[in-house]
């Protein structure tokens, strides 16, 4: 299961993901500074990549926690104060009633049916991988107790939940008062609600708290570039483990911060749409989701399953995502049957998290009877979520069939003489330190 074809498309994954994640990061700053300031968009891309890019070579991953931390913090005061703040000034609850007319029935109905199927479940799907396939996630572990992770995890997603649905309620407001962002681009709606409504002194603060969010979620993405591009490209594959150089690995880390800044800069000119950027990444994770949980669990899953079941997905998604292959006829049943399947991954693997696999499975056949003879036939209608679906449904399929009939297990004792600490001796990941506590054995080595 852990091999080095494993490791470079898990590594070559985050790449992808963390540039883009980087790159939507600097659009938003060079929006927010262009909207706000006398400074142009270019020049506020260049500004917010500089700082992020200097306090974080200075600091790395304790910069990245300590920002995450104002991060919390300066996104619940703008949900506490400012986006309330926000929707008096705009004198509501009234423009709700003078606003209900610019509405369309689909965007009137709160049950609307295209909104879910073009936004909300392509997000839902898409949140689902970043939490398995984001690098910078994983990387919250180490700055948590082992007692408390759970509790922590729960804690940020109730959290953070609450701040994007207080935060997403200024679209709501921005259709109500049928608010057009400047040169039709989403991307502007925030900040011109905030030039628009926002008083000099919550203006300012508006625009620290933003910035400084971006920041966060920024240096994030470098720290887990710089810690890929080290430990598991050139420590790993390039050096080997035993050779590896702890001062090459450093500087290999600079230079890759410095080089995923200069090429976050360059992208961030064309000005994509964030939110397209986002679910597109997370769909791309979806395609890693069930082969990375299963590896935790189930010794039969090898690299070869791995491997192949990550390519195949990706080889169905993109032709889906993009609609390189018309969807007419015979190809768009089986993008339904395929899609109806994710469905179904999708719930299980979200059960499976809170009440075991039992229960996931049970509730991911019931999913998929019961989502079949709604969808087949006009799920493929729908590209965007089409691509996250069968994204998941592809590679656990062809996971599963790759691994079911596997005899040999996993010994996941090897993983810890593969991987283990650069800067130590030979033997350093067999022999616990002294006076530390042996680590806890994997989570599982029996069929799920």
């Amino acid at each position: 299961m852990f091999t080095a074809k494993t490791q470079l498309m898990l590594a070559g994954s985050n790449i992808v993901g963390s540039l883009i994640s980087l790159m939507s990061n600097f659009i938003a700053g060079g929006v927010l500074i262009s909207m706000l300031s006398p400074f142009t968009f270019t020049q506020g891309v260049f500004a917010v990549a500089a700082g992020v890019l200097l306090y974080t070579l200075w600091s790395g991953f304790r910069a990245s926690v300590l920002t995450d931390f104002v991060q919390v913090v300066a996104m619940l005061g703008a949900v506490a104060v400012i986006v309330p703040f926000i929707f008096f000034a705009a004198d509501f609850p009234a423009a709700f009633e003078t606003g209900a007319g610019r509405l369309t029935p689909e965007q009137g109905d709160f049950f609307s049916s295209t909104a879910f199927m073009e936004q909300g479940a392509p997000y839902i799907a898409a949140v689902l991988a970043y939490a398995i396939g984001n690098q910078t996630i994983a990387q919250r572990l180490f700055a948590v107790k082992q007692d408390l992770i759970k509790p922590t995890f729960v804690t940020a997603t109730v959290g953070y939940g609450a701040m994007v649905i207080g935060v997403g309620m200024l679209g709501v407001l921005a259709l109500y008062l049928g608010y057009e962002p400047t040169g039709g681009d989403v991307n502007n709606i925030v900040p011109g609600l905030a030039a628009e409504y926002l008083p000099p002194v919550l203006l300012a603060l508006f625009f620290i708290m933003i910035v400084g969010a971006l920041s966060s979620t920024a240096d994030s993405d470098l720290a887990a570039l710089s810690s890929i591009m080290m430990a598991d490209v050139y420590g790993q594959n390039v050096a080997g483990k035993e050779k590896a150089n702890p001062r090459t690995m450093l500087l290999v880390g600079r230079i890759t911060m410095v080089v995923a800044t200069a090429a976050a800069v360059a992208f961030a000119s064309l000005r994509l749409n964030i939110l397209d950027l986002l679910v597109f990444v997370g769909a791309l994770w979806g395609a890693l989701v069930f082969p990375v949980l299963s590896s935790f669990y189930w010794d039969k899953v090898s690299g070869r399953a791995f491997t192949t079941s990550v390519l195949a997905a990706l080889a169905v998604f993109l032709p889906v995502r993009f609609s390189w292959i018309p969807v007419d006829g015979v190809f768009g049943i089986v993008v339904d049957v395929l899609s109806v399947l994710g469905i179904g991954v999708v719930l299980g693997l979200m059960v499976f998290g809170f009440f075991g696999a039992r229960a996931a499975k049970a509730v991911g056949v019931a999913a998929v009877v019961v989502s079949a003879p709604f969808s087949l036939g006009s799920l493929h209608e729908y590209a965007t979520l089409c691509g996250s679906l069968v994204a998941y449904s592809v590679s656990t399929v062809v996971c599963w069939a790759l691994s079911v009939r596997r005899r040999e297990g996993f010994d996941f004792s090897l993983v810890a003489r593969r991987t283990g600490d650069f800067d130590q001796g030979p033997r350093a990941a067999e022999t616990p330190a002294p006076d530390t506590p042996e680590a806890p054995e994997p989570a599982g080595t029996t069929t799920p």
